[in-house]
């Protein structure tokens, strides 16, 4: 935890103290900044994602169409290896010399219109299915044409933006660079010490009715005297951030 610090004699202590609060408000600008540099490249990565995953079901449905396709292509086969065999027992009927031979030719050839009959349902069946994944497709590429559109105009934004944040990161970096070198080292060392163990906050202004707005437990009466003269750097007793009065 830090310590009450007693100016040297000559030191500007209150002038230490803007100097922190100001460390501090750079930093938790630098925070702010650091975590949206971190999250806007996720959010280019699910933009990108989004799209992905709308041109692999393009692909899927595609690759649907092309099984549908195959399948017909096979069915139109069969469909041509029956006509055959149909042509085929219908010339055996009148080479038959019984009506038990001719009785058994007829049942072949039934059979083979019954399973004709069978891959042409097949047939129509698949080529419904095609014209369903026809406009699938359609509409599909119409819908991924608008959403790469999209995407990349807000992918574009998105880099604008984190162009913009991590200049602004660049500068305030510097800028809390050379607020630090006004500081003396064991302070700075005392503030970057509290900033690392309180996440992120090493300094809470007192707030009403006297408390630590750090960690919000209440500040006893007698620290409330000692910190009135703001002529020592005072560490809340609850949660050791440097206290403060408010501007």
């Amino acid at each position: 935890m830090a310590t009450a610090r007693v100016p040297a004699p000559g030191e500007d202590l209150d002038g230490q103290l803007r100097i922190l609060i100001e460390l501090q408000t750079l930093d938790t600008k630098i925070a702010g900044l650091e975590g949206e540099a971190a999250r806007l490249p996720q959010e280019i990565a699910r933009v990108r994602a989004e799209v992905d995953e709308m041109r692999n079901q393009v692909a899927g449905t595609k690759t649907k169409l092309d099984a549908a396709r195959k399948d017909t292509r096979a069915k139109e086969k069969d469909l041509d290896d029956s006509q055959v065999k149909r042509q085929k027992f219908e010339g055996q009927l009148y080479q038959v010399k019984t009506n038990k031979e001719y009785s058994a030719v007829l049942t072949e050839i039934e059979e083979v219109k019954q399973q004709k009959a069978r891959i042409e349902e097949e047939i129509l069946t698949l080529m419904e299915r095609h014209e369903r994944l026809a406009g699938a497709i359609k509409e599909a590429e119409a819908q991924l044409k608008a959403a790469e559109a999209q995407g990349a105009a807000e992918e574009k934004a998105l880099r604008e933006k984190l162009g913009a944040v991590e200049a602004d990161l660049a500068v305030t970096r510097s800028d809390r660079a050379g607020v630090a070198r006004e500081l003396p080292v064991n302070i700075l060392a005392d503030y970057e010490r509290l900033l690392r163990g309180r996440g992120g906050l090493a300094l809470a202004v007192v707030t009403m009715p006297n408390l630590c707005s750090g960690c919000r437990m209440t500040i006893t009466p007698q620290r409330l005297q000692e910190l009135k003269p703001q002529n020592t750097l005072l560490p809340c007793e609850a949660c050791g951030r440097y206290l403060y009065w408010p501007a």
